[in-house]
């Protein structure tokens, strides 16, 4: 049995929409999309640098938050 790469959608009694949905929801959280953006035009490596710290400050900036959210409630 070959190993299967990629996405796979099961349409349950012909619901589409349903159907679309998800696959929507699974391209946004393998982040297809933003892949997809990035690449459709040329990135100098210094915009690169400066994006990657940016996404990387807000994800510390996000968990801290979360983080601090959880404090507050105990």
């Amino acid at each position: 049995m070959s190993s299967k790469s990629g996405i796979e959608i099961i349409v349950k009694d012909n619901d589409v929409e349903q159907a679309l949905k998800v696959l929507k929801r699974k391209i946004a959280r393998d982040g297809l999309l933003k892949q997809l953006k990035t690449k459709r035009n040329y990135e100098k490596p210094s915009e690169k640098r400066k994006r990657k710290e940016r996404e990387s400050l807000r994800r510390i900036r996000k968990a801290m938050a979360r983080r601090n959210k959880r404090a507050n409630r105990r």
